[in-house]
Formats: C-alpha cells, sequence, structure tokens
C-alpha cells in the first residue's frame, strides 16, 4: 500500500513538513479549487435572480456577477450588477463585495457602492459560499435593516414607498452588455 501511496502522492520535502498548512502555492490551490466547485454549484443551481461568474477565463479571484430585485419588493424587475473580489485566504475572510450599478438602498453606498451585510462582516463563516452570499444579497433589497444604516437617506425614507422608489429609479441605471455599468 506504501508504495501505491508513494507513486500518487507527491514526495514530501523537508521544507513542506515546516510549512504552515494553507500557505503559499497550496493555499492557492485550495482556494482555486473552492472557487471553482462554487462556480460549478451556482451553474447549476436552479436559485432564480441571481448569477456570477470569473471577469476573466485565468482569474478566479475576480468577479462580477448580477442581482435581480425579488419578486413583490420594491426593487422587483431592477437588476443590478456586483463586483466580487476573493481574497487568498478564502474562504476563511470574506469576499469583498459591492454594487456596480448605482443602487438605492439603506444598506449600500450609493457612490462607492459599498454594502452593509452582516455575513460579510462580523457574522462570516467558511461554511458560506457564492451562492448563499448572493441569496442574501438578493433577500437584503427586501428587506434591508435600517438599524444599521449606511445610506441614512434611503433608511429615513424606506417606509415611504412612493418617495423611496422615486429616488431608486433616479439613481438606476439598468445594466447594458456593451458598456461598463
Amino acid at each position: 500500500m506504501d508504495q501505491v501511496t508513494a507513486s500518487i502522492a507527491p514526495a514530501r520535502t523537508a521544507s513542506s513538513k515546516s510549512a504552515a498548512p494553507g500557505s503559499g502555492n497550496d493555499a492557492a490551490g485550495t482556494v482555486t479549487k473552492r472557487l471553482g466547485s462554487e462556480l460549478m454549484s451556482l451553474m447549476m443551481s436552479a436559485s432564480p435572480g441571481i448569477s456570477a461568474f470569473p471577469k476573466n477565463d485565468g482569474n478566479l479571484f475576480e468577479w462580477i456577477g448580477t442581482i435581480e430585485g425579488p419578486d413583490g419588493t420594491i426593487y422587483a424587475g431592477l437588476t443590478f450588477k456586483i463586483s466580487i473580489h476573493f481574497p487568498p485566504n478564502y474562504p476563511y475572510v470574506p469576499p469583498k463585495i459591492n454594487f456596480e450599478s448605482p443602487c438605492f438602498h439603506p444598506n449600500v453606498d450609493i457612490n462607492s457602492g459599498a454594502i452593509c451585510l452582516d455575513i460579510l462582516q462580523d457574522k462570516w463563516s467558511a461554511v458560506y459560499s457564492v451562492q448563499t452570499i448572493l441569496l442574501s444579497l438578493q433577500s437584503l433589497l427586501g428587506e434591508p435593516n435600517n438599524a444599521s444604516p449606511l445610506n441614512p437617506d434611503a433608511s429615513k425614507i424606506w417606509n415611504q414607498p412612493e418617495a423611496f422608489k422615486m429616488q431608486l429609479m433616479r439613481h438606476y441605471r439598468p445594466i447594458s452588455d456593451d458598456g461598463p455599468n
């Protein structure tokens, strides 16, 4: 059995024994494998209104995605573009996600696209996947956390649907395939 294991397992050197698990190329390979697996899961899922994929074929650490506003919410019928940057120590650290499309929302900075969502900060867990993050963001659109607003103007008028919709549509830019948004 040792001969079989030795023939398929890479030889261990003294330097690889002393290296911390998850460091260097091993970590990059592990993260790349995880991201590849998450991409396949997302592509095979039947979750409506969410999508994400790498920006470039050669880089699994930079993704672009879309989130459609959930039915029955003020965001229904609207689609937003997001960017996702995965750190080298993902999934132990959350990805950095921003709205690329202007999004008037209590928990989104209208200028930078930064998002205030607990699972992307202090409630992060390595068990979360891109799919669970996108579903959480989609849910956040219809159910903001007004106790922790990133956009106080949006928070103030959230309970005034007509005024909110007017501001939302003032900032909204439909996604086009031929240009940045």
